[in-house]
């Protein structure tokens, strides 16, 4: 059994900053073959159906993940997003296509042994990270084949691999990620996370695995939960779900959504 099965059942991170259709942009999402559905949340699609009239500024909210991600149209074009404290943003111009691999938080270690917090709070080439893979992207992606088709050939390069992988799991790590999950990252990790870890050893492994401290990870996992609830401008006033994962007023809960997604909640679910 995947020991990472923990993280895909109870984390599902969100970036909700595109609609279905937002002004001739499209973005879609596809969930990987059951095989690396523990490593991989989904492989996505960021284009425009036409050439828009002004650069258009993308927003990726924090989602505890890294993320592979590449130019449809140019695939030696690829680069390596890992975890962002805050939102980010940034002008992708008037016309894009993107296809990108969202790992879960400490997959993308797990499978390729790479540090993390290498990668924390910036976009970099893949090929200075991962040369062999990113050349692989330039080899076999081609422009002219569909999502689905560039899906099926994702599927199979990470199946592949992952079978020639000898992952080596710190359970001790992987139980303090279940608590944080379990809680909705509402916890005290200084004193809660009573894993066998020492505060300097828990804050090693996470910026290993994760690319930040136990705790920054776990405001993060509390922001995702927010969104995986899907409120609306009217229920955060009714039901004021901010007070169960531990903001003490109003006024808390929106500067903290705001360093994560770029704006309030007022503009974010109106």
């Amino acid at each position: 059994m995947n020991e990472l099965k923990t993280i895909r059942e109870y984390y599902k991170p969100i970036q909700p900053t595109v609609s279905v259709n937002d002004n001739g942009i499209s973005y879609r999402e596809s969930k990987p073959n059951k095989e690396i559905e523990d490593f991989i949340y989904c492989f996505w699609q960021l284009k425009t159906q036409k050439p828009l009239k002004s650069d258009y500024n993308y927003r990726v909210v924090s989602d505890g993940c890294i993320d592979i991600f590449f130019n449809h149209k140019n695939p030696a074009d690829n680069f390596v997003m890992g975890f962002c404290r805050k939102f980010v943003q940034f002008p992708i111009g008037k016309e894009f296509d993107y296809i990108g691999i969202r790992f879960l938080p400490s997959a993308f270690t797990h499978l390729f042994k790479v540090n993390a917090k290498i990668l924390s709070n910036q976009s970099q080439k893949l090929k200075k990270i991962l040369p062999n893979f990113s050349e692989w992207i330039n080899s076999k992606i081609k422009p002219s084949e569909s999502f689905e088709k560039i899906i099926e050939i994702l599927n199979e390069k990470i199946i592949g691999f992952s079978k020639t992988q000898d992952i080596v799991y710190d359970h001790r790590f992987l139980d303090s990620l279940d608590l944080i999950f379990k809680r909705n990252g509402f916890l005290d990790t200084e004193k809660d996370l009573n894993t066998g870890l020492s505060p300097r050893q828990l804050r090693r492994i996470f910026n290993f695995y994760i690319g930040t401290t136990a705790k920054s990870f776990s405001d993060v996992v509390r922001f995702q939960h927010i969104l995986n609830a899907k409120p609306s401008k009217q229920s955060l006033k009714e039901t004021k779900l901010y007070f169960d994962v531990g903001f003490y007023d109003q006024a808390h809960f929106i500067k903290n959504f705001k360093k994560f997604y770029g704006v309030t909640p007022s503009e974010a679910f109106r």
